[in-house]
């Protein structure tokens, strides 16, 4: 095998690979962690607005972001309510 095949074979392997844990992450159960997002970087509508992207301010606590199950609980400012 000349060194372009193993080049090539080398990145379909890391490109596998990267498909692979990205689906992993995907299937993981998922909340919404309201309080903690960034300005603008909200993930869906808040009470004021209607889509994502939105908050005007960093913490909104209508603004909310999906976070793995369990671990809003544990952000400072993190409710999986809606203020």
């Amino acid at each position: 095998m000349n060194n372009v095949n193993k080049l090539a074979l080398a990145s379909a392997m890391t490109g596998l690979i990267a498909v692979a844990s990205t689906s992993a992450v995907a299937g993981e159960a998922k909340e919404k962690c309201y309080g903690v997002a960034k300005a603008g970087k909200n993930d869906c509508a808040t009470k004021t607005t209607s889509c994502a992207g939105s908050a005007k301010e960093d913490g909104q606590k209508d603004a909310f972001i999906a976070v793995p199950k369990g671990l809003c609980d544990r952000l400072h400012g993190g409710s999986t309510e809606s203020a």
